[in-house]
């Protein structure tokens, strides 16, 4: 149901407009090390991949499985229900709960002994951390106006390519040296890889302690326009779960007539039968049914956000500008997350590196770079809006391009340092697209859809870029026995997106202009 928003705050002066609060500035400190911590925990996968793939005799398919697909999937899908919470419910809360149930099933991986237990940990790891973001996004742009939007994203974002850095910085110290202390398993009889999963996922169970400290700041005041508190928060989230998990999509589509009911089987058999031809040509059911499973429950829920929501879905879904914006972000992703996870591999594999030497050279510049480049990213991306409407779509757009040179030689030379300054530069590039993509969707809604934005939004770079990016990349490297080739055959991402973002960058101007309008049009009371 359409929401009943009022603007009951005045708009900042132009003195007030001039200062953000220190403790937005301390919040935003805490939520960035959550989005470290985040990253560490999604991303040592990748310096443990070499350990991992011996240990348990999986190929790269199955590797890009369990970083991408396993993960990404049930990050997306739960993401959404999540994010509706968000949007509802309070935000610190749900933060603290989520880093809680990533940390505990980061530190479960530790102890799996097979494919299959390392898989479901994954899954807990991604339900997890689909808590994060959607609350994070919405109460930075409660803490932050406008004018500061991208870069306090970006700022946040920031996390991702330190946690990324980290994460191979420590897996490669902790699996190089417990292996060699502890050749027979030590304690417990873990691995290597086991004891850095363990050891990267306690923590948060303490930094889930200080998250809960947070204050909940007022939903919409930094923009003139409170919502009200919703009575009932978790009635959302309960129908919009509904509205995702299978088989319970099929008797919500049920209750709202044959021909949703029909809609919704229409759309079942044709997203089967697109992924019965992949299994076919692949021979991989569990990444296609994962895949399928995913794609089928964001059809049943954006169906049915459409009934019983048509604002949001409006701002949304129906909006071409949104949706330009998030899929061309979509093609940074699925290039990024792929070079982000096969980087350390390759450097062990094809350049004969040591894991902790890669960890050395890729985590830790990796970081440096993806700082620097999502801050710069976001400051430019800012002062570009305030010169033209659509100067953000700019910054995704050379996401998108200027990594394409940097990526064709760093997989093709066999010198050690020249990968290395290459890597940094891949980092660089790509993090530059983040805070202008998400400060672009938050604008593109109302503060009352922020969250569910942020989930729709980590849609297109999840169930585009992470779960099938990495994947695809391992599979072409299955084929064609090259891991080069694998990583390269991503590059498909450059044109499709940059056909997006043109797209975008035409229609952001005029979707920002009738915002309210559009809103109003399809059933918003705003007073």
């Amino acid at each position: 149901m359409p929401n009943d928003s009022s603007v009951v705050a005045k708009p900042e002066t132009d003195g007030e407009a001039k200062k953000v609060p220190a403790y937005s500035w301390y919040a935003l400190g805490i939520l960035v090390l959550i989005y470290i911590l985040n990253f560490v925990d999604r991303n040592i996968l990748s310096i443990l991949a070499e350990d991992i793939k011996a240990d348990l005799n999986i190929g790269d398919d199955d590797l890009g499985f369990l970083y991408g697909t396993a993960f990404g999937v049930f990050y997306a899908l739960f993401g959404i229900p999540l994010g509706k919470l968000a949007d509802n419910w309070h935000r610190v809360r749900l933060m603290t709960i989520g880093l809680a149930l990533w940390s505990a099933m980061t530190a479960l991986s530790g102890f799996a002994r097979s494919f299959g237990a390392l898989s479901v940990a994954r899954i807990g790891v991604g339900v997890g951390e689909a808590t994060a973001s959607p609350a994070a996004y919405s109460l930075i742009s409660d803490w932050f106006p406008k004018r500061m939007r991208a870069t306090a994203l970006a700022i946040y974002s920031s996390g991702l390519y330190i946690g990324g850095g980290v994460s191979l910085l420590i897996g490669g110290l902790i699996v190089e040296r417990w292996n060699s202390a502890y050749p027979d398993g030590g304690a417990f009889n873990l691995a290597g890889w086991q004891a850095a999963f363990i050891a990267v996922g306690l923590p948060g169970l303490l930094l889930a302690a200080l998250v809960f400290t947070l204050r909940e700041p007022i939903r919409g005041q930094v923009d003139g326009i409170v919502t009200d508190p919703v009575k009932d928060p978790f009635r959302g989230f309960v129908q919009e779960l509904f509205a995702i998990i299978p088989p319970f999509t099929v008797l919500q589509a049920a209750q709202h007539g044959s021909r949703a009911l029909v809609t919704n089987l229409i759309g079942a058999a044709v997203i089967s039968a697109v992924a019965y031809l992949l299994i076919l040509v692949t021979g991989d059911w569990r990444q296609w049914i994962a895949v399928a499973i995913g794609y089928y429950a964001v059809f049943s829920w954006a169906t049915t956000l459409k009934r019983r929501d048509p604002p949001t879905f409006a701002l949304i879904w129906g909006s071409p500008a949104f949706l330009c914006t998030i899929l061309g972000y979509g093609m940074v992703a699925f290039a990024s997350y792929s070079v982000t996870f096969w980087a350390a591999p390759y450097a062990i594999r094809v350049l004969g590196e040591a894991p902790s030497m890669v960890g050395f050279w890729i985590g830790g510049p990796g970081a440096v770079a993806g700082f620097l480049g999502v801050i710069i990213g976001g400051r430019v991306a800012d002062w570009l809006r305030e010169r033209n409407p659509a100067g953000r779509i700019l910054v995704i757009l050379f996401g998108v391009l200027a990594p394409v040179i940097p990526l064709i030689v760093a997989f093709n030379t066999s010198n050690v340092a020249l990968f290395y300054v290459l890597s940094f530069v891949l980092s660089l590039f790509a993090s530059s697209a983040l805070g202008a993509a998400a400060a672009t969707s938050q604008d593109l809604v109302l503060p009352r859809m922020r969250g569910t934005a942020t989930a729709t939004f980590f849609l297109s770079t999840t169930l585009i870029g992470l779960a099938l990016g990495p994947y695809l990349a391992g599979q072409v490297s299955v084929m064609t026995g090259s891991l080069s080739t694998g990583v390269l055959s991503l590059l498909i991402a450059a044109p499709i997106g940059t056909v997006l973002l043109i797209a975008a960058y035409r229609l952001v101007p005029t979707a920002e202009l009738t915002l309210i309008e559009r809103a109003k049009a399809a059933g918003e009371v705003i007073g």
